[in-house]
């Protein structure tokens, strides 16, 4: 209680919607109901009740101690008087109320305290009504001597730039109404919805009746009809957008779309879509990694620029409806990029990041597919020019070879582009493969061995490893080209721990795991004994994990020290799935493996699980991208205003 230098107190005062206390009889009333409280208790913490006008913030209390009691008045006045303006005339009034009889009377112990209030915010630019904040400048001169300082109606020593002491405190409004406040309020109302999509935005009875004898012709369409090659003049962003919507039957008329044109196009292309400047990961490098405690997504990613759009477009632009309209439009944006090969902007590269929300994920995931899609398609555009190239120089016989000869000869230059090797294919539906390697092959020599077939021809070769050879020949061990494993989101690595929980502890439901488990580890077996013909187990596992097998140094027959190495323990026991796998293994370069990853199927998946969202499934994906953004946004703020004190300092 600053007005009576109080530090612990109790105050008791009316409700927000109560009437304020303002009859002398009710202030009377509780004071005395205080009294009679206070004296009961023994309790010696001063208790004040507030009364008259709110506004007004007059106390009056009491304490009560051992053999003393304390009342606090306070009187309100609309003009102070002359002699209650400074120091001495306030000295004056204190002697007089004391009525203390000695004479002379000893010195007076004062602490004076100046309080600025500021209330008027209006010279700044609001973007709605500002709440009612008070700002308290205190400046105290603490534990002073009468006759220390002079302050009188002529003189003042009391300077508030020159107090000992400064203080600053902001009184609020109980409920303030601020616009980052309602933001997250709005955007939280949306997660207690169920509506669908379809169901806010509507459909027609007509379309529905078609839909079921229109899909599985318009799928077979799909896969049969060839894609044809997109214009360099169609590949911006616009057209892209404009296609999308092309794709699908609308369910409402022009005028009824919660969102015009205008507005999509500025909330779905510039900021969402598009890529961004990434200024704020320049103004504020230390929270760069606050994503992560929140699991929310990086600053400047699609999925980040996503939330906040959302929020945006359901304050301001038509709420549920709005939200509905805008996700509809960007799941038709991004089908439109994984079927015409564009890759999406604002999604870091590689496999999905569990560290972020799942939303994020999906969209990584997408990016994944498009990626490996387009690695195909590039690899297939390739192996085609290729053996376009071969057919002529076949047809021409200008080289005086028979056709076969020289179609021969131009296959084993192969002039496929590094990383995407496609020496052969197979109309062979068991032997159907689109795998693809990142790095380029090394072709392996034509020895005598293989001439006279008593070794295969060495397939998919990476590079020769630490200079080692084979055990059973002087062969270089050669690090094979390998898939890469199938990049997986949290919820799809759950669904395999339930699935690999449910088959038990039995010691068929432990084989059958393991052979689950082991997909990867075939896949790159079967590359290994394609790069290195001739090879063993023990080759494999040398460079696959060298802590498995062991050497040591040992003295042979002839008293020459040599190393001996062997499999460890482990890969010794009984029913080893390595032992098992090595000998299914068959000898299959990376290329022409069935694919680990089938990026069709996982980008439908994805595409599948994001239509179905309702706008309430889409906030909770996004709410911790909003939180993440309201506390940046707090911060920025925060660290504005410091920034502008050190400017006028």
């Amino acid at each position: 209680m600053l007005t009576y230098g109080i530090r612990e107190f109790v105050v008791i005062s009316p409700g927000t919607n109560c009437e304020a206390i303002i009859s002398e009889s009710k202030c009377n009333l509780l004071l005395s109901s205080i009294s009679i409280s206070l004296a009961n208790s023994g309790c010696q913490v001063p208790m004040f009740v507030q009364i008259q006008q709110k506004w007004r913030r007059m106390y009056a209390g009491e304490c009560q101690g051992p053999g003393v009691r304390t009342d606090f008045e306070m009187v309100h006045l609309r003009k102070v008087p002359s002699q209650y303006n400074h120091l001495s005339g306030l000295l004056d009034i204190f002697r007089s109320k004391i009525g203390c009889t000695l004479s002379p009377l000893p010195p007076v112990n004062i602490t004076i305290r100046f309080t600025y209030i500021l209330q008027d915010w209006q010279q700044h630019s609001w973007p709605q009504q500002p709440p009612g904040i008070e700002l308290h400048l205190a400046t105290t001169w603490p534990h002073l001597t009468e006759g220390i300082v002079v302050d009188n109606d002529v003189y003042s020593d009391l300077d508030p730039l020159q107090a000992p002491h400064w203080s600053v405190r902001v009184r609020t409004a109980e409920n303030p109404q601020c616009l980052l406040g309602d933001f997250l309020s709005e955007f939280f109302k949306l997660c207690c919805r169920k509506e669908s999509t379809e169901e806010v935005l509507g459909r027609g009875s007509a379309e529905d009746e078609g839909k079921e004898n229109s899909d599985i012709s318009s799928a077979l369409n799909k896969l049969t009809e060839p894609v044809a090659p997109v214009p360099i003049s169609k590949l911006s962003v616009s057209n892209m957008v404009h296609s999308a919507r092309k794709h699908i039957r609308r369910h409402r008329r022009i005028d009824e779309s919660p969102l015009n044109t205008d507005i999509l196009n500025s909330v779905l292309l510039v900021r969402v879509i598009l890529p961004d400047t990434g200024i704020i990961s320049l103004l504020f490098p230390c929270v760069q990694n606050l994503f992560l405690q929140l699991k929310s997504a990086p600053i400047d990613s699609l999925t980040y620029r996503l939330a906040l759009c959302v929020c945006l477009v359901n304050y301001n632009h038509g709420g549920l409806r709005a939200v509905a309209h805008l996700w509809q439009e960007f799941v038709l944006e991004l089908r439109y990029r994984w079927e015409n090969n564009y890759l999406i902007y604002g999604l870091a590269g590689g496999p999905p990041d569990l560290r972020c929300c799942l939303l994020h994920q999906k969209l990584q995931m997408l990016n994944c597919c498009i990626e490996r899609k387009r690695a195909r398609d590039e690899a297939r555009k390739v192996l085609e020019e290729s053996k376009e190239r071969e057919r002529k120089v076949s047809g021409s016989g200008q080289n005086g070879r028979p056709a076969s000869e020289s179609a021969t000869a131009s296959a084993s230059k192969k002039e496929v582009s590094p990383g995407k090797s496609w020496d052969s294919w197979s109309d062979s539906e068991d032997e159907f493969f689109e795998c693809l390697s990142d790095q380029g092959e090394i072709e392996a020599p034509h020895t005598e061995g293989e001439k006279d077939g008593s070794k295969s021809k060495a397939e998919g070769r990476l590079h020769p490893y630490n200079n080692m050879t084979l055990l059973n020949s002087t062969e270089p061990l050669y690090i094979p080209v390998t898939q890469e494993p199938a990049p997986m989101t949290e919820d799809l690595l759950e669904e395999q721990s339930e699935v690999l929980a449910k088959l038990g502890t039995s010691a068929e439901g432990t084989h059958l795991r393991a052979r689950m488990q082991s997909a990867c580890l075939l896949s790159d077996m079967e590359s290994f004994k394609a790069a290195n013909p001739g090879c063993v187990l023990e080759d494999f596992v040398r460079w696959y994990s060298p802590r498995d097998y062991v050497e040591e140094e040992v003295v042979d027959e002839k008293g020459n020290t040599v190393v001996k190495g062997e499999l460890s323990a482990r890969m010794k026991i009984p029913g080893n799935m390595w032992v098992e796998a090595w000998e299914t293994a068959r000898v299959t370069p990376a290329r022409r493996q069935r694919r680990l990853f089938d990026d069709t199927k996982e980008a439908e998946k994805v595409l599948h699980y994001l239509a179905v969202q309702k706008p309430a499934d889409l906030t909770r994906h996004l709410l911790p991208c909003i939180l993440h953004a309201a506390i940046l946004k707090l911060k920025e703020e925060g660290e504005g205003k410091m920034l502008s004190h050190d400017i006028k300092h």
